[in-house]
């Protein structure tokens, strides 16, 4: 069985530079059906994953320290890359195989339930890295902006981690979903009065991809404390400098996470019982889950079991 995720492909995957023809799919989970001559880490009937890299350069400073998505050569994704081996282009997993270097290659554990875990390889290492960097655990007061497929792992994992989480949302509807996926609370940004009674935060990440205000979100750290930013908006975001030189702040950024570091991350999620929030759908339902994507209508991913068709 293999299952991929279905999710919004960032515009740099899809944009003027994508390669046809092109087979998308990252967050890849299944069972090894067979391997090289000299692959030791896995056997034939292995649960395993493939996230987003599938080849680095592995003798930079930062392949050396288990941060391959920093590779100073550029890191290789596992759909529409060059294939430096091959050549062409990468394909991803909307396939029924797809073929991998071990070293980039996740262990699952038989006892998670292998689709909803499947977002843990992107989705999950994203939030976790920035999470892990800026220390979130008891007694750090951590922020998240925004519920959806970022943000909902978000929730779950800092509260694992044993923070206290606050939940910013838009949306009135999603207080609640908020608590239900365990924060501590759950604001409505736009509420002024919510806002302005808040204590100063040690970070906050924030998962939205869209333009929206910063600064009020800088304004709510503490001395030292950092707002984190994983979403992808589309447009630049403007950032008041005394906003940040008031309190010695600092506005950041994080990319996904190492082979290393995704793997803790598995076995974290796995140890913590945290899975995705997911909609199972087969390969002939690609179109509609499309449609339902442009509407937002999905909470949080789209799972594709690329073997099974509908009735």
């Amino acid at each position: 069985m293999v299952f991929v995720i279905l999710t919004f492909i960032p515009s740099i995957m899809i944009g003027g530079g994508t390669t046809y023809p092109i087979v998308p799919g990252h967050e890849i989970v299944g069972r090894i059906t067979g391997i090289g001559r000299d692959v030791t880490k896995f056997k034939v009937g292995d649960l395993a994953g493939i996230g987003c890299i599938v080849d680095s350069c592995g003798h930079c400073e930062h392949c050396h320290n288990g941060e391959e998505q920093y590779c100073e050569e550029g890191w290789t994704v596992v759909f529409n890359s060059p294939d430096k081996y091959l050549g062409g282009q990468t394909y991803g997993g909307f396939s029924q195989m797809i073929v991998a270097d071990a070293n980039y290659v996740l262990k699952l554990p038989e006892t998670i339930d292998l689709a909803a875990s499947a977002p843990i390889l992107c989705a999950g290492i994203t939030v976790y890295s920035p999470l892990k960097h800026w220390g979130a655990g008891p007694g750090k007061k951590v922020g998240i902006i925004g519920i959806g497929g970022l943000g909902h792992m978000a929730i779950k994992i800092a509260k694992a981690m044993k923070a206290h989480v606050t939940v910013f949302t838009t949306s009135p509807s999603k207080i609640e979903t908020a608590k239900e996926l365990g924060a501590d609370e759950a604001v409505l940004s736009t509420n002024a009065n919510q806002m302005g009674n808040l204590s100063k935060f040690d970070m906050i990440l924030d998962t939205v991809s869209a333009r929206h205000d910063v600064n009020m979100y800088l304004n709510l750290l503490k001395v030292d404390g950092s707002l984190v930013l994983v979403g992808l908006p589309n447009q630049p975001l403007e950032v008041g400098a005394f906003n940040i030189v008031n309190g010695r702040k600092s506005f950041s950024g994080s990319n996904i996470g190492g082979i290393a570091e995704t793997q803790e991350v598995i076995d974290f999620c796995a140890e913590h019982h945290i899975t995705a929030q997911i909609k199972l759908i087969c390969v002939d339902q690609i179109n509609e889950a499309m449609e339902r994507l442009e509407k937002n209508d999905v909470k949080y991913r789209f799972v594709i079991d690329m073997k099974t068709k509908g009735m």
